[in-house]
């Protein structure tokens, strides 16, 4: 997906399709080709899909937080002359659109989470890969799916290079204690903005219990499950998630 990556001052994003705007957040560990299957499937149906680069190692230590790059992400929606977006994020991605929810509920429209950290503390915990051999890293990587094989060689080849570059390191374990500090159970029960939850029923990350509680805290609300699914839902069932999230969005006539 590279070759297509448009590049303008501090933003670089992948943009495809005409309509409606459904602005995707890939997480942590996470590339904009995770999306792969939304971002071929939404263009064809009148939305346009555009996925930003979010600047999770490029910023300074001292600035590495859900704050910073939920103002990063309302920056590249002024540059866009965006409104009414559609925010989509998994893991990291779905704190960040909460949190840019929260402080901006004027340019987004909906919200569509998935495998979401922002109630659960332990979302960065045991789950994330600490430094260690191939082998180690390989596992827990495999363990983030239901399925191990999604974790191709690629996938984890990335995952090992980010956890033993200490730069990178680092700045995971600031996103870390600033993902806790964001904590958005308080916050939650006031953002009345329509959001759909699509979660893995053996995600062992964020496990079912946070999508209920998810889906108890906000007011307007909606939890669909995928069976045999773990932590990246759009990766391991794309044509399910895309499914529920398409019938969603015609409900709501978005």
């Amino acid at each position: 997906m590279n070759e297509e990556l448009i590049s303008e001052g501090k933003f670089t994003y992948l943009e495809k399709g005409e309509g409606q705007p459904i602005l995707i957040l890939h997480g942590l560990m996470g590339g904009l080709s995770n999306f792969e299957g939304v971002t071929d499937y939404f263009p064809q149906h009148g939305y346009k899909v555009i996925i930003p680069q979010l600047p999770i190692y490029d910023t300074s230590l001292i600035k590495t937080s859900i704050g910073t790059f939920a103002k990063y992400l309302k920056d590249f929606i002024d540059h866009k002359g965006l409104t009414d977006v559609i925010l989509l994020g998994n893991s990291l991605g779905g704190h960040i659109a909460l949190l840019t929810t929260k402080l901006y509920p004027e340019v987004v429209k909906a919200l569509v989470i998935t495998g979401s950290s922002g109630l659960y503390e332990s979302a960065f915990g045991e789950s994330y890969p600490k430094r260690g051999d191939y082998d180690y890293i390989k596992k827990k990587a495999e363990g983030v799916f239901y399925d191990p094989a999604i974790a191709t060689p690629e996938i984890v080849d990335e995952v090992y290079e980010t956890v033993n570059d200490r730069n990178k390191l680092i700045k995971t374990l600031a996103i870390a204690k600033s993902a806790i500090r964001h904590n958005m159970g308080k916050d939650l029960p006031k953002m009345k903005t329509p959001t759909c939850i699509i979660w893995g029923r053996q995600d062992t990350v964020t496990p079912p219990n946070v999508a209920e509680d998810f889906e108890a805290l906000l007011p307007d609300a909606e939890l669909f499950w995928i069976d045999k699914c773990g932590h990246a839902a759009m990766m391991e069932h794309p044509d399910t998630f895309n499914s529920l999230l398409h019938d969603w969005l015609k409900k709501r006539n978005f």
